[in-house]
């Protein structure tokens, strides 16, 4: 097994709604806001490739909107998925699976792209994976909170093209079909998925909305974007403590400025060890 990391480029999100009830005199020392207060932002996927099988975990924001939807994001810097993909000797139609931790437009809208006047998926080999419980909390009856990040141009697409299965299991174990370990999650939204990989020695779990950014390692530092908050504080909890117990390491998905990162106790709970890159373990 190999494992990549494919940057999606980069985008800047409000920092008060990334840190919830935290106050900015404490957010910005590690997560610093510009004029507009947002933060910066990284839309980084993980690929697996494992035998002939190339797994995508994630697809980013996408560029298929218009730039007024897009004027709300602030995009920045110069990644992009293609040259991400292409760095490593990879292009969009080699993929053959595309795993979606969650259906928020910043996860899966680069899963889509415009051809014409039509929105077709953007890896037209793969099979698109998606929690049967999530996928239906996100397409049946999204709640007012979060519909606005359910958009319809990237779920639709999706479903019509044949190309989705869903995976039952409301409860974390191993996934057969894609061949590593899921952990489920429910206070940023329903049955979120963390994938939990064994790497070289290592286990990898793949931090998603759980732990968006270094500076959201401290244990009450959530986002309020969370639909539940309490729930996320003891799912965080539970996952910052065994992860420094046993050397676990988060791979960060939205930290612009971090890529993967150890952890470790102290006297004021569980912090950041160090920051390490994917390539150099």
């Amino acid at each position: 097994m190999n494992l990549y990391s494919i940057e999606n480029g980069n985008f800047k999100l409000d920092g008060g709604a990334m840190f919830g009830v935290v106050p900015k005199a404490l957010w910005e020392k590690t997560n610093p806001a510009d004029s507009n207060n947002r933060i910066e932002m990284g839309a980084r996927s993980l690929l697996i490739e494992d035998g002939n099988r190339l797994i995508l975990v994630d697809a980013g924001l996408g560029d298929k909107q218009s730039a007024k939807f897009f004027r709300f994001f602030s995009r920045w810097g110069e990644h992009n998925t293609d040259a991400s993909l292409a760095a490593h000797g990879f292009n969009r139609d080699d993929i053959t699976d595309v795993l979606f931790t969650h259906l928020h437009f910043d996860h899966c809208g680069g899963a889509t792209k415009r051809d014409g006047d039509k929105i077709v998926p953007a890896f037209k080999n793969a099979r698109f994976w998606c929690q049967k419980d999530h996928w239906e909390w996100a397409t049946i009856s999204p709640n007012p909170r979060e519909k606005a990040s359910f958009l319809k141009e990237n779920l639709e697409p999706i479903k019509d093209s044949g190309q989705l299965t869903l995976f039952a299991g409301r409860e974390a174990g191993f996934c057969k079909e894609l061949g590593f370990e899921m952990l489920l999650v429910d206070g940023h939204t329903e049955k979120m998925v963390l994938p939990k990989i064994n790497y070289r020695g290592k286990t990898i779990i793949f931090a998603a909305d759980l732990v968006p950014t270094v500076g959201h390692i401290p244990i009450p530092y959530l986002m309020g974007y969370d639909i539940r908050p309490l729930v996320t504080m003891k799912e965080k909890g539970i996952l910052l403590n065994d992860a420094a117990k046993n050397g676990f390491l988060f791979f960060m998905q939205h930290d612009a400025h971090n890529e993967v990162v150890s952890l470790k106790n102290t006297e004021k709970g569980v912090c950041l060890d160090q920051s390490i890159s994917l390539k150099n373990l």
